[in-house]
């Protein structure tokens, strides 16, 4: 069985220029500031929003140049760059205009493109400089250039980059209309979704998949195939998503403790539960699934939405 995503991930939408050239061009950045605009980011990571778009303010609000703890974003279509910076959160310009306090996991779903880009680009870099303060050699304190995207060790010139954990998650079928979902442990009751986990040192994707699924329910599988990814900041993760054949009458075996059941689920019963919403509906339904936010949401539908 071969299939695609029917939709770009909901994290992995483009809506600016990520215009990278400016990051080492001071004198453009510079000139560009005067212009540019600001997204704040608190500390639970959560932005203002208003009518599905983030809330930008004036950058120039911050001084004549961007400060040493501003990241730079990017371009927009009209020119315009965005910083961003953790502080507290500040309302709009317009008095009038309605606003809400989200973050990407409760609102991702209903930002824009532009904004879903700028908040996960975000939400990544400003996770990273939080933790990335002192030199992993001698821990020496560092200082972030190139607008954002390093820091340096001063004393001895070694540059870090922003650190990105990859993991792999999978949906697991016959080959045909059924395939596994599982639940944590953690998770309430009814919760499932698909298997996933993070790739080791010296390790493919691929044979991260085969490990994880193995360590997770026991289940051997062949046939690993990439569907995409996305970005997931939580705090610093990028999901890289597959399918993959299972037997189903090879008995499940939970080897690793994170998981607590896992089942075999016909595409009728995944598509009566996507019908329902997903895992914070008030739904009475036997599965419960995860939100649209997540590529896992994106491939479970994909799937679900087969023929065969």
């Amino acid at each position: 069985m071969t299939f695609q995503l029917r939709n770009v991930p909901l994290l992995s939408r483009v809506g600016a220029d990520r215009a990278d050239a400016l990051r080492t061009d001071i004198d453009a950045a510079t000139a560009g500031w005067a212009d540019a605009l600001l997204l704040r980011v608190d500390r639970r990571n959560q932005v203002l929003i208003s009518g599905g778009q983030v809330v930008l303010g004036k950058a120039a609000k911050l001084g004549d140049k961007p400060p040493e703890h501003a990241v730079f974003l990017g371009r927009l279509n009209d020119g315009r760059h965005v910083w961003a910076v953790r502080s507290a959160l500040e309302g709009p310009d317009d008095p009038h205009a309605e606003t809400e306090v989200l973050d990407l996991r409760r609102g991702g779903q209903i930002f824009d493109d532009v904004s879903a880009q700028l908040v996960a680009t975000a939400t990544s870099l400003l996770n990273w400089h939080d933790s990335a303060r002192f030199s992993a050699l001698d821990g020496a304190p560092t200082k972030p250039v190139k607008a954002g995207w390093s820091r340096i060790n001063p004393l001895n010139g070694h540059e870090e980059f922003p650190r990105i954990d990859p993991a792999v998650i999978c949906l697991v079928h016959d080959g045909h209309d059924r395939a596994v979902l599982a639940r944590q442990t953690v998770w309430p009751e009814r919760l499932f979704s698909l298997l996933a986990g993070f790739v080791e040192a010296g390790e493919s994707f691929e044979s991260c998949v085969v490990r994880e699924v193995a360590e997770e329910i026991g289940l051997t599988v062949t046939d690993v195939r990439y569907l995409g990814s996305q970005p997931w900041p939580f705090p610093r993760s990028l999901m890289v998503g597959f399918h993959a054949v299972g037997d189903p009458q090879q008995e499940f075996s939970f080897n690793d403790g994170e998981i607590a059941e896992a089942a075999w689920f016909t595409r009728a019963e995944i598509r009566q539960a996507l019908e329902a919403g997903d895992w914070s509906s008030d739904s009475s339904s036997r599965l419960l699934l995860p939100g649209s936010i997540s590529i896992a949401r994106e491939i479970i539908e994909s799937w679900a939405a087969l023929d065969n």
